[in-house]
């Protein structure tokens, strides 16, 4: 049986975990050749037994790293950008350092993989880039997301200006808008919480079921199904859209 990515090359970030790790198997299963990396490689230890193909460690805070890989992997048809970081606070509270890793991480890092693999898509006139930005974002504010929810803005900036530049050209670029997702990193930051605040684990987690108005946390798997969709043929009218899977959350 054929899947729905067969004959496709897909590059993802951020692959160890989470929504990315879960995207990189979900690729895979659908038949493409997924290339899967992240900062920590130990992390990515499982995906060659779910089909994926090849597995890096890359920095994408470094110009130099992704350019490399880059031209070391050559050119691909599904561009998965998944690499972020949450930081809390207000302006307030924000330093330039933490405003500065924010952007880096969360839209500087897909400026450098977009440019990078662009001119690939651009020879074939064909490819689609998948961005994940998040429900604190210009969908919504929450609050002490100040520098997180700014440059998850930025990404969907970032999103409709690449589709509006190569739209007659075959490039398709759209963006995926999580609500709270169960993975690694909320629970690091559940913790995290649950001990400046001085209350249990439990009680943080609840707070963040609590904002959903399904009752519930999503799952990495979820928002693996909708970068399917978007990867794929099946999408190939759809571009410079913001796709929400937030269990209500913009509501």
């Amino acid at each position: 049986m054929t899947g729905r990515l067969t004959g496709k090359r897909a590059f993802l970030t951020a692959a160890g975990a989470g929504i990315g790790h879960a995207t990189a198997l979900a690729f895979a299963a659908e038949g493409a050749y997924v290339i899967a990396t992240d900062l920590k490689p130990e992390l990515m230890a499982d995906l060659k037994a779910g089909g994926v193909a090849e597995v890096h460690a890359l920095d994408v805070r470094s110009t130099a790293a992704v350019d490399a890989l880059a031209a070391q992997v050559g050119p691909v048809d599904i561009l998965f950008n998944c690499a972020g970081f949450v930081h809390h606070g207000t302006v307030l509270t924000t330093s330039d350092e933490d405003w500065d890793l924010s952007f880096d991480i969360n839209a500087k890092a897909m400026h450098r993989t977009i440019r990078a693999f662009l001119p690939g898509m651009l020879a074939k006139g064909e490819g689609s880039i998948i961005n994940i930005s998040s429900g604190a974002s210009s969908v919504r504010g929450i609050p002490n997301r100040y520098a997180y929810g700014a440059s998850k803005a930025a990404v969907v900036g970032l999103t409709k200006a690449v589709a509006a530049d190569y739209i007659r050209q075959g490039i398709r670029v759209n963006s995926i808008a999580p609500g709270t997702i169960q993975s690694p990193s909320l629970d690091g930051r559940i913790a995290e919480q649950a001990e400046k605040q001085g209350k249990t684990v439990e009680e943080i987690r609840q707070q963040f079921i609590d904002r959903q108005p399904m009752g519930r946390l999503g799952t990495a798997e979820e928002i693996a199904s909708l970068a399917i969709y978007l990867a794929s043929e099946e999408s190939r009218y759809t571009t410079g859209q913001v796709y929400l899977s937030d269990g209500g959350f913009s509501l």
